[in-house]
């Protein structure tokens, strides 16, 4: 009997052990009070996805198009991060990962929104804003946003997110934990949030590295927005139809983060067509206001329709109806402009006829004339919203700007370099490159943590130009601390300005697990705090290229229409023209009116600009623009083939063994370069007149040249703008004209070349005043100032020269003045 016992004893706790090892081990936290107990369940043999926990949401829950299954067990989704509460806002939206190459639902219309063709978040916290441009059908629709994103390995997901804005509304947020593949979100749109017009687009992205807490590793830090998979979807067809003065303005971008206006034109080459077409060009340039427009002219059949584009036919009646057999009647007898949908494709297409010439550019007219402005009336503001919000206050004087107005938030941070950025805008004659100082009246705070060597620094247009060191070791609460920051990095139009703020502790120092992802905030910078922009010289300048670029000018300023010199009317020269011109009136802020011509006898003293391939221009243009006449028979461009392997190190000792002087001469050279990096001083700050333009020679690897020079008589500025052929013409200016190369235009020449993608610039070595304020004391005493500053050499020789004045007269009135024995 004993051993029967003992027998069902082990049996019975052999079965509890088995039982105890079916059951999975488990690290959950204790449960709340009053939690129900549910049987334990074995896994399955197959992992499935595990459930996103989030707070409870407010908006409709997230669409999510299912990723196709694979083999191997998804790692765990991390809950997102909750947002800071904001008064009168929803709980974030849950992220839903869905499949990157899901195709679009039926009856759904998507909106590509990136205006760039790429789009990188960088550092421990970066912000973009801009807007985009929405129809009544389309603010309407039941929406949802998109993006795709892919960031750096050692971004710390646990403490990283990114977060979407619409009209400055979090719509949702998504931990940042993409490093080995693109990851697509998507977040329901709120109903009512989007708005007819301009809707403003946010990204934020607050990041912490894994394993390292200096400076440098804040450097490593990217997550990188896909353009082609960034978009806003509309249910329904009712969104797709553009057929209003608005879908110029909501044409958009494409995947690339372009825009391009197919324009059809049967009569493209004859006489009389030119002008109003070019008027279009800058008409609906200034209408959209996107960044990187391209025109493309053809006589042919419409294009094929997609994201960013936008069909135009232009002609009359009779030149129209083979190309488009359902005109509207109305156009044989009056100017029409109107939006047909193209029944081969579905697409609206913008129709602009009549039964003459005349009649279509009354047509044309209809459309552009809102954009016009005279140019005796100032604006304001700069219109960089659609790709730089917002827009960027054109200072024309003394001026103090709340960071507030320039779209700077209030931010805490927890970090080790907190960047942000905004954008201001001088005009045109702006001559303060040598002496200026702005002020940046910094409101900000600190804690005792942060230890000195920690500084705070201001960058204009990515140069250094001012740093405060912190040097207490208490905290501080900064009241509009005086930052002066020197203008010699300041430029016509648009300039970038940010402060950045490098905090160092001992935590940082130590750097002990899960100190990367701190929460406490260290820093704190205020958006009360102001940039106070002095009074400038004001004159313009002859040539400036960064000018033309900022401004348009002086082609902007003309009261009469821009002579414009094209060397043949073909497409692909029209093309570029129409480009490179609407390029400038957003810049301008107007269309520029032009006239054609054929020769530049019939220009005189003008502002003008020539546009073509460098074999038909005229020489009196190069001359004037110091270009070299011989480079229209030597400029070519460069053949494809592989060139010989040179060796880099071998070839500079050769070099170097080849110039005269040696060792003396490369200890010259780096005495030149010190005395300009610490200094600012160089070879022709110490001339006494500044020295003749040298004559230019393009290199045969470029295939894009940019110039200006003066009229014959002096008193314009002729603008060459050549390529070896109408088509490098056309390419070129496309690269050119985009939004992150413009701005690079500067100096007295600028080439571009597509082997390379470099863009470089000749600087200007002797230019003219143009007045272009009216006469006062104060301008021109703070316009000697800057000339001043800029030669130093004459600066101290006239120093010298009333020295002596003032010793000989003082002299002279003691020795007639005063007593003698």
């Amino acid at each position: 009997m004993r051993r029967i016992v003992a027998a069902s004893l082990l049996l019975l706790n052999a079965s509890a052990f088995a039982q105890a090892q079916t059951a999975p081990f488990d690290m959950s936290g204790e449960r709340p009070p009053g939690a129900s107990v549910g049987p334990r369940l074995t896994p399955p043999t197959r992992a499935a996805p595990p459930a996103v926990i989030a707070p409870v949401p407010v908006t409709p829950p997230v669409s999510v198009i299912p990723a196709p299954a694979t083999p191997a067990a998804p790692a765990p989704v991390p809950p997102p991060i909750a947002a800071q509460p904001q008064p009168a806002t929803p709980a974030l939206q849950p992220a839903a990962v869905v499949n990157p190459a899901a195709p679009p639902r039926p009856g759904d219309v998507r909106r590509f929104v990136v205006p760039f063709s790429k789009l990188g978040l960088g550092g421990e916290y970066d912000r973009r804003s801009w807007s985009v441009y929405l129809t009544p059908e389309q603010a309407a629709a039941k929406a949802s946003f998109t993006f795709a994103y892919q960031n750096s390995i050692v971004v710390a997901p646990e403490a990283s997110a990114l977060t979407v804005y619409l009209n400055n509304r979090p719509i949702g947020q998504q931990r940042v934990g993409s490093p080995d593949g693109p990851s697509t979100v998507t977040f329901e749109v709120p109903p009512g949030l989007l708005q007819p017009g301009a809707n403003l687009v946010t990204f934020e992205a607050d990041q912490r590295h894994r394993t390292d807490c200096s400076i440098q590793s804040t450097y490593e830090l990217w997550s990188n927005i896909d353009p082609a998979g960034t978009y806003l979807s509309f249910a329904g067809r009712d969104a797709a139809p553009l057929a209003s003065a608005d879908a110029i303005r909501a044409i958009g971008v494409d995947g690339a983060g372009k825009t391009e206006f197919d324009i059809v034109v049967p009569a493209l080459e004859q006489p009389g067509t030119t002008k109003p077409l070019l008027r279009l060009a800058q008409g609906l340039s200034v209408l959209s206001s996107m960044p990187n427009q391209i025109f493309a002219f053809s006589t042919a059949s419409l294009p094929a329709a997609g994201p960013g584009k936008l069909s135009v036919l232009v002609g009359t009646a009779a030149e129209l109806r083979p190309l488009f057999p359902g005109l509207p009647p109305g156009a044989e007898s009056a100017a029409l402009a109107a939006f047909v949908t193209d029944p081969r494709s579905g697409s609206p297409v913008l129709l602009i006829s009549g039964p003459s010439w005349q009649a279509v550019s009354s047509a044309i007219d209809t459309i552009v004339s809102p954009t016009d402005r005279s140019s005796d009336v100032r604006r304001d503001v700069l219109t960089t919203e659609r790709w730089s919000a917002p827009n960027a206050p054109l200072v024309f004087s003394d001026t103090n700007i709340a960071l507030s107005q320039l779209g700077v938030k209030t931010t805490e941070f927890s970090g080790r370099r907190l960047r942000t950025s905004f954008n201001i805008a001088v005009p045109a004659d702006f001559y303060a490159n040598a002496y200026g100082e702005a002020k940046v009246l910094l409101d900000a705070a600190y804690t005792d943590n942060v230890l000195p060597g920690s500084h705070i620094d201001i960058y204009v247009n990515d140069n250094i130009a001012s740093t405060v060191p912190i040097t207490t070791t208490s905290g501080g609460i900064l009241r509009h601390l005086p930052i002066r920051v020197t203008m010699r990095h300041f430029k016509p139009g648009l300039n970038s300005v940010a402060i950045e703020a490098i905090l160092m502790t001992k935590d940082d120092a130590v750097c002990a697990p899960g100190a990367t992802a701190g929460a406490t905030p260290r820093f704190a910078l205020f958006d009360t705090s102001e940039l106070e922009i002095p009074d400038f010289a004001r004159v313009g300048q002859r040539p400036n290229l960064a000018a033309m670029a900022g401004t348009a000018y002086p082609y902007g300023r003309a009261t009469e229409p821009t002579p414009l010199f094209i060397d043949r009317i073909d497409a692909d020269t029209l093309s570029a023209a129409a480009t490179l011109l609407g390029q400038m009136a957003i810049t301008a802020g107007h269309p520029i009116a032009v006239e054609t011509v054929a020769s530049p006898n019939t220009i005189g003293d003008r502002d003008a600009i020539f546009i073509g391939s460098i074999s038909q221009m005229p020489t009196t243009a190069l001359s004037q623009t110091n270009i070299s006449t011989t480079s229209q028979a030597s400029w070519r461009p460069v053949a494809d083939t592989q060139p010989d392997v040179v060796d880099t190190g071998t070839a500079f000792e050769e070099w170097n063994s080849k110039v005269s002087g040696g060792v003396l001469h490369n200890r010259v050279t780096a005495f030149r370069e010190w005395l300009s990096r610490n200094f600012d001083i160089s070879r022709s700050s110490l001339q006494f007149i500044p020295g003749a333009e040298q004559i230019f020679t393009p290199a045969n690897a470029d295939t894009l040249l940019v110039a200006q020079g003066s009229s014959p008589a002096g008193a314009g500025a002729w603008t060459v703008v050549a390529a070896p052929s109408a088509k490098d013409l056309r390419e070129g200016l496309e690269v050119l004209t985009a939004q992150l190369n413009w701005p690079q235009i500067s100096g007295h020449i600028t080439t571009y070349s597509s082997k390379t993608g470099k863009i470089e610039t000749v600087p200007v070595t002797r230019f003219d005043f143009v007045p272009s304020t009216p006469w006062s004391i104060a301008n021109y005493r703070l316009i000697a100032a800057n000339w001043l500053s800029t030669n130093i050499l004459s600066y101290a020789f006239l120093l010298v020269f009333f020295v002596l004045l003032i010793g000989v007269t003082t002299s002279s009135m003691l020795r007639r003045l005063g007593r003698s024995k």
